[in-house]
């Protein structure tokens, strides 16, 4: 048994203070008083101004450590992915795969369940961004891989998966008996790369969706007379949507808005990190077109924005920083939110059972340790 002793402990919830985490291999089990620590349990204290927060939990993870899952969508380029996000704070993500083939969609598939079987750290399932999404809001995604879903793709889809399944897709494109056979089979639906009107995304959300991938982003926005689907995630409180704090997916001011809108139980952080994230890659190639860092930015040639440069750590940090939201309402937004949305029931939390996933900021909301699976990274 060993103990982590902070002045400050966030337990997915609530910022505790004076707190010891008691952790047993990959499991925790319990938070006590630090007084209250068993005698003969191994202590390791924290300095003064550390916060410890549960392991950040990730839905939109394109790649990182320089490899992208588009391009090798295997086990080795999960465990890649995986472990350069995790030194960075991220113990628990969604590799994502941007819209692809039907071969790329049981790549995927096949790829994490083979990593979810070999015990890949930090792959929690899978999310597939499209290929059922909206032409005109497609964004980055290739033109020629979005497509109609087919009953043969909601066969795939709604076929038993070991893991959380994360689909983004257009409500305007696919039916609503759809949407409800895939929630029906386990999966979580969120709408994105839409170009829906808001009475078309409430009908989404009564046939099943549950939330929305990057809010503000490639979706119909919201003007006096045509809310859109922007104005249907802010209208409905309680369904979840994913947000880039970058500084350039969304104006900070915007974040403001959607966090006064919904709040940290249902606004949640997201990466949509590239190859670049956690590495010093600057170029990498994505699905044919040259994509390279700028200023902060990831832009093809024509200056559309390709993901994002970014891990959950300095996303937590911009939307202290620079959106002045409270520290424990972004910790929520990037621990025990993004878990709930996908039903992570033993991750995001500082809780008995739970994975002893854990990451120590310093003042500066700079990672200064990381924990996973009870074994320290850094």
């Amino acid at each position: 048994m060993k103990a982590l002793l902070a002045a400050r402990v966030f337990d997915g919830a609530d910022l505790l203070h004076d707190r010891a985490v008691l952790f047993d291999g990959a499991r925790i089990a319990g938070i006590v008083a630090q007084e209250a620590v068993p005698a003969g349990t191994g202590r390791i204290e924290l300095a003064e101004h550390h916060v410890l927060a549960p392991g950040f939990v990730d839905l939109q993870v394109n790649g990182g450590g320089g490899v992208l899952f588009n391009d090798a969508p295997d086990a080795d380029t999960l465990r890649r992915i995986a472990a350069s996000h995790a030194g960075a704070g991220t113990t628990a993500l969604l590799p994502t795969l941007i819209s692809g083939t039907r071969s790329h969609l049981r790549a995927a598939l096949d790829a994490v369940r083979t990593a979810l079987a070999a015990g890949v750290p930090g792959i929690a399932g899978l999310h597939l961004e499209g290929p059922f999404i909206a032409l005109a809001r497609r964004g980055i995604h290739p033109a020629d891989a979005v497509t109609a879903m087919t009953d043969d793709d909601l066969d795939l889809l709604c076929a038993p998966f070991p893991a959380p399944l994360l689909v983004t897709i257009a409500p305007e494109t696919i039916p609503a008996g759809r949407i409800h056979r895939l929630v029906a089979s386990g999966a979580t639906v969120f709408a994105g790369h839409t170009d829906a009107t808001y009475d078309t995304v409430i009908a989404g959300l009564e046939a099943g969706i549950s939330g929305f991938t990057h809010l503000y982003n490639a979706m119909s926005g919201l003007v006096a007379r045509a809310p859109g689907a922007v104005g249907a995630a802010l209208d409905r409180a309680g369904s979840f949507a994913g947000i880039i704090v970058d500084g350039h997916h969304a104006h900070y001011a915007a974040l403001r808005i959607a966090f006064a809108a919904k709040g940290p139980d249902a606004l949640l952080l997201v990466s949509d990190a590239m190859a670049t994230a956690a590495s010093d890659c600057t170029v990498f190639t994505l699905n044919g077109e040259r994509i390279r860092l700028q200023d902060g930015r990831l832009v093809n040639d024509a200056g559309t924005l390709a993901g994002a440069h970014l891990t959950m750590a300095e996303a937590v940090r911009n939307a202290v920083r620079h959106a002045g939201l409270p520290l424990a309402a972004v910790l929520r937004m990037a621990t025990g939110t993004p878990a709930r949305a996908i039903g992570l029931a033993d991750r995001g939390r500082i809780a008995p059972g739970c994975f002893a996933d854990f990451v120590a900021l310093d003042n500066d909301l700079r990672v200064a340790a990381v924990w996973q699976n009870g074994q320290r990274l850094r």
